[in-house]
């Protein structure tokens, strides 16, 4: 079993900066892919980006430009630097782990995809 902790959230003005991370335990895998989403209520979870174990990112257009996935493998933890928010960036934010060997460079964006789940940090940008 993986744990998943997300830390870093919380209140912030339009145009602020916050950085979001997801600290992974239990059972090591050799390949994870990590995801960031995002939720909304009454909406879907939505990918925000993914990472995989070498570094190869994907965004959804919504945050190219504004947020920027990293990691660091020995400390088993990801990040989300979130800057230039918006009031539509208010959402519920989750981290989540993808343990298969896909080949061929593909990153998982749908979330029936992910194998591990954070339990979320609540992100409000006042306007």
């Amino acid at each position: 079993q993986v744990q998943l902790v997300e830390s870093g959230g919380g209140l912030v003005q339009a145009g602020g900066s916050l950085r979001l991370s997801c600290a992974a335990s239990g059972r090591t895998f050799s390949s994870p892919i990590m995801g960031w989403f995002r939720q909304t209520p009454g909406k879907e979870r939505e990918s925000v980006g993914v990472i995989s174990r070498y570094g190869h990112t994907y965004y959804a257009d919504f945050v190219k430009g504004r947020f920027t996935i990293s990691r660091d493998n020995a400390k088993n933890t990801v990040y989300l630097q979130m800057s230039r928010l918006k009031p539509e960036d208010t959402a519920v934010y989750y981290c989540a782990a993808d343990a298969t060997n896909y080949s061929g460079g593909y990153l998982p964006r749908n979330p029936i995809e992910y194998d591990y789940w954070g339990q979320g940090t609540q992100v409000t940008v006042s306007s």
